[in-house]
């Protein structure tokens, strides 16, 4: 047998496509997996695109187009018009072209409906009114169902008659003539099982599921949690309304993770998932600024702290050589404090209820990173000074004491600071994450130079 490396094979693509070889190139991309196709695909200009696609099946053709990003599945539809789109929409994942059916305008959508089948019609506009948030918003209807009283040999054909996509083939759920879920089963039970057997005996009767109106990030944690491939999803009456598979919750978990970053780093999160390259410079500019202005302003009250004490600093130069040195320290560990509050809180491992063992234990913590850190910069500001003149009456010794005594003060109020606000944010019903980095440092550094002119005051003045 002879294989064909990864670069032969880019190199045979490249050369089909600047020949303009559609069939032969097809042939080639039939045996890659689908993701790969969609690689080659979006680099070829539009009316070669539709050349190519079209030397596809219409079943081929929906899985490919699934694959591709919903602004170009868009270019697409508007490139063929609804009528010749219909045939690449109906093969497409239930989930993904119910999302796309949602980014169309109203008048695209009253003119692609009536090209649709009845059974197609009623399954996109059904997932199309649940909330993009919630389990309904990401599931599919690509699942197989049997009925408990069935065999296993009239499961199996029942299961060839649904005819799910393979990846969702896995597990075969089991409801009643009601359509109320019941249970699931493996396709291999059935397959293993002996014909005449009853579905019953070979049910798993516990197991995880999800509510239509269930938030998808919950989902994608269960899915997580219990290590499934797909969740089922239940409707009020306990119908099994679809499913979310585990690729699904992999995108949820991604962009909620993105989510948290933006907030995380004082970024207005966008409600669409652009591409950093497709996103203009204004929208960055927007989803930045919004954070960084407000925080500037409140900033202010650092400067009036620093101006109430330019007599201290013109008395003791030293104190405006470490001010940085304490205030970074500070921003450092209140934003760790509250990176790990955060992330402890989304994976459930804490609740507001441990508050108090909470900040309990992140004082233990910043008492012993206090101490650490106080007798390194003791030592660095008797390297750094040693030769810098001081008042008569206070040694260098003393001076960098003063100094390392406000900073490990600093370290244990940041921290503790750092680890309350995310919960506080949480109490009043907000996220979390837009109570960490930006806001912690600012809020940091005021505190910090109170406690820091404060002691300085006490010792020296």
């Amino acid at each position: 047998m002879v294989t064909v490396d990864t670069s032969q094979k880019n190199m045979v693509i490249e050369g089909l496509v600047k020949a303009r070889e559609w069939e032969a190139l097809v042939t080639i991309l039939k045996k890659m997996p689908v993701v790969e196709v969609v690689e080659v695909l979006k680099e070829l200009e539009k009316p070669d695109l539709l050349d190519v696609l079209s030397l596809f099946t219409p079943e081929e053709q929906g899985y490919i187009v699934s694959d591709f990003d919903i602004e170009m599945q868009e270019e697409l539809y508007e490139l063929l018009g609804p009528k010749s789109f219909t045939r690449i929409f109906v093969h497409m994942a239930s989930d993904i072209r119910a999302d796309l059916y949602q980014e169309l305008d109203r008048e695209d959508q009253l003119k692609l409906l009536p090209y649709l089948d009845k059974k197609t019609r009623e399954d996109v506009v059904r997932l199309s009114s649940y909330d993009p948030e919630t389990a309904g918003g990401i599931m599919s209807t690509d699942f197989a169902t049997i009925i408990g009283d069935m065999t296993a040999s009239q499961a199996i054909e029942k299961v060839r008659r649904d005819a799910p996509s393979k990846k969702m083939i896995y597990y075969v759920y089991v409801v009643d003539e009601d359509m109320k879920l019941r249970g699931f089963t493996t396709l291999k039970e059935l397959i293993m099982a002996d014909p005449d057997e009853s579905i019953w005996n070979i049910v798993y009767k516990d197991f995880a599921m999800a509510e239509v109106d269930e938030d998808r990030e919950s989902v994608a944690n269960k899915i997580e949690k219990y290590d499934v491939v797909a969740l089922p999803v239940i409707n009020k009456y306990g119908q099994l309304a679809g499913i979310v598979s585990h690729d699904d919750a992999i995108e949820v978990i991604q962009e909620e993770q993105t989510e948290d970053m933006e907030k995380f780093m004082g970024i207005v999160p966008d409600v669409e998932k652009l591409n950093y390259q497709e996103t203009t410079v204004l929208t960055h500019f927007k989803k930045r600024i919004t954070w960084v202005a407000s925080l500037s302003i409140i900033g202010v009250i650092s400067g009036i702290i620093i101006h109430s004490f330019e007599e201290a600093l013109s008395a003791l130069i030293l104190l405006a050589l470490y001010m940085p040195m304490v205030a970074d320290t500070g921003g450092n560990v209140g934003s760790q404090a509250a990176t790990v509050v955060i992330r402890a809180l989304a994976l459930g491992q804490i609740t507001l209820r441990n508050w108090l063992m909470i900040l309990f234990k992140e004082a233990r913590i910043a008492i012993l990173v206090s101490i650490v850190l106080g007798i390194i910069a003791y030592g660095k500001i008797l390297f750094l000074s040693w030769d810098t003149e001081t008042p008569e009456h206070y040694s260098l010794f003393f001076i960098a004491f003063g100094i390392s005594l406000a900073l490990s003060i600093q370290v244990i109020s940041a921290t503790l600071l750092g680890a309350a606000l995310p919960l506080v944010v949480k109490r009043l019903g907000g996220d979390p994450a837009v109570a960490a980095s930006p806001a912690i440092t600012t809020l940091v550094d005021i505190t910090g130079l109170l406690i820091y002119f404060g002691m300085a005051m006490m010792l020296f003045f």
